[in-house]
């Protein structure tokens, strides 16, 4: 059996909650998968499949939760923000390498869905790590800004101006849901992004359906499938065909540029890759990837 344990490490002014993956037979200088989820979503939302599943392959994972989710710190609670969320990844993926016994030159760096963009930006940035894996991308935000509904867009941008006019003054946020059905108010308004992201949760969960409006005006100028070109690890992407959240022809016009990509498409929802057989599918895939690029010994 592999041990998980909670650690933490310090991000900007506050603290980022994780969990440690060691594998049953650990080696004196171990790779490790660092982890972390996409809009809003938190380690409980299925990350933990993975991570066993590379923890008995024999890699250890670190998977953390984003400062102002999940278990991590920050205030206002449930604030998305790029930039923050990128500093996480490079506090994340500096602690990996301080962890005792990882070799920190095999830092391996998996993401899903907004995680999966981010991922791009983080090792584009680093410039040294030893693979990527990028899950169901969100790599392009006027793409993503395309495929939400009209009527969406003209409701939750108002709120967005009142969230970022009101956090001017020292006001609370104002929410905006994450999912919802379709053409309704939310970040994902798609057919299949209100069940699907709930169904990510587990049974108990205090996973908050909600995050600050001002972010529905940042999307728009995030493209970090621009990244890929300048990442010179192997990367592998995992693509959902059709993907109502990510659409799948600008995800893989941005990862046919990356110098040593792998594109793997599926045919899943953005959702669906999450459980059942297509987990089992992309994630043995997943892992044949990190065997063939970051072997272990």
């Amino acid at each position: 059996m592999s041990e998980r344990r909670d650690v933490e490490f310090v991000s900007g002014d506050a603290t980022c909650a994780a969990w440690l993956y060691r594998p049953d037979t650990p080696s004196e200088r171990q790779p490790i998968v660092v982890l972390a989820h996409g809009l809003g979503g938190v380690r409980e939302m299925r990350l933990d499949a993975y991570a066993e599943r590379f923890t008995a392959a024999g890699y250890a994972c670190l998977v953390f939760d984003y400062r102002h989710f999940g278990a991590s710190g920050g205030e206002p609670r449930q604030l998305l923000d790029i930039r923050l969320q990128l500093e996480d990844w490079a506090s994340a993926i500096a602690h990996a390498r301080t962890i005792d016994g990882i070799d920190p030159t095999r830092v391996v760096l998996w993401g899903s869905s907004f995680g999966g963009g981010h991922v791009l930006e983080a090792a584009a940035r680093d410039g040294r790590v030893a693979a990527v894996i990028s899950q169901c991308p969100f790599t392009d935000g006027l793409a993503s800004a395309l495929a939400t509904p009209l009527s969406t867009t003209l409701r939750i941008t108002p709120l967005a101006v009142r969230d970022i006019v009101g956090s001017l003054r020292g006001k609370p946020p104002v929410m905006v849901p994450l999912a919802a059905e379709h053409r309704g108010v939310a970040l994902m308004a798609s057919t299949d992004a209100l069940d699907g992201y709930l169904g990510l949760q587990p049974p108990g969960s205090a996973f908050s359906n909600e995050v600050a409006a001002r972010f529905a005006l940042a999307i728009t100028r995030y493209f970090p499938g621009r990244a890929a070109k300048k990442i010179t690890a192997p990367v592998l992407f995992c693509v959902c065909d059709p993907d109502t959240v990510a659409p799948t022809k600008a995800t893989l016009r941005h990862a046919a540029k990356a110098p040593r990509g792998q594109i793997e498409v599926y045919p899943y929802g953005h959702f669906e890759i999450y459980v059942g057989d297509p987990f089992e599918r992309v994630v043995a895939d997943q892992i044949a990837f990190l065997e063939r690029t970051v072997p272990l010994g």
